[in-house]
């Protein structure tokens, strides 16, 4: 691993109720990791994870058309791509906007993710090609921050409401861009009840993911604003700056 224990160990000053996945895609079948033993949905074997479970899985484990296809490891049959599937299940009004995401959710290419690997935070023994991380508001705003701290980078979430997973598993993987959703949203996770309602998923991608470690080693957690006191420290930067007369 490049990232050390000591990297990943800021972490665990979240208390996070449920412990963060580490993601890996590889072409090969890795070795020494069990295969999944039951077949799933994608964002099901993100769910197991959370759970503790250390596991790989191919194309065979799979039971959402969503995830080999996001994945590149099968197209989506036509009644996918045409919008006749979407449509018929009311999550949009007719197959022509049924059919629009297929052209513009991320994807990543065949022969890149024949197997992915699954493992919490705990037992991660690999650098993730993409962290995935459940947090209430009070954590994701802090991680968001980290993101930007350095950078001033605009927060961006993207989201669909059906194909979910594209947002969280290959969309950070192919741009190095950090996205967000809240639980409860996307047609595929709701349904199935994976995640608590209100929470944040973040997934942060392997080119991102050193920088924010090393943001939360440096950046207040509670900014001095937000503090009880939060009022009068804002009017003595103010005062400090020339913006506002003194007392």
């Amino acid at each position: 691993m490049i990232l050390t224990e000591k990297d990943l160990a800021i972490l665990a000053k979240f208390e996070f109720d449920i412990q963060p996945v580490g993601i890996k895609y590889f072409v090969k079948r890795p070795d020494n990791i069990e295969r999944l033993k039951k077949n799933m949905a994608l964002c099901e074997m993100l769910k197991k994870a959370q759970e503790g479970n250390v596991f790989y899985a191919d194309k065979e484990n799979h039971t959402c058309g969503a995830g080999t296809y996001v994945l590149g490891q099968t197209d989506a049959p036509e009644p996918f791509v045409s919008g006749q599937f979407g449509a018929g299940l009311q999550i949009y009004d007719e197959p022509r906007s049924a059919s629009r995401p297929y052209y513009y959710i991320p994807r990543i290419k065949e022969n890149v993710a024949h197997y992915v690997v699954f493992s919490p935070l705990d037992k991660i023994f690999f650098d993730p090609d993409v962290l995935i991380i459940l947090a209430k508001t009070g954590q994701s705003e802090i991680i968001l921050r980290a993101m930007s701290y350095k950078t001033g980078k605009m927060w961006s979430s993207k989201m669909t409401a059906a194909i979910g997973c594209a947002w969280l598993f290959v969309y950070p993987y192919l741009t190095g861009e950090i996205n967000y959703t809240t639980c409860g949203f996307g047609h595929g996770m709701k349904r199935r009840n994976l995640f608590p309602e209100g929470h944040q998923l973040i997934s942060i991608p392997y080119d991102s993911l050193l920088s924010i470690l090393q943001n939360l080693q440096k950046m207040p957690w509670v900014l001095p604003a937000y503090k009880p006191d939060g009022l009068e420290f804002v009017k003595r930067v103010l005062i400090e700056l020339g913006i506002a007369p003194p007392k």
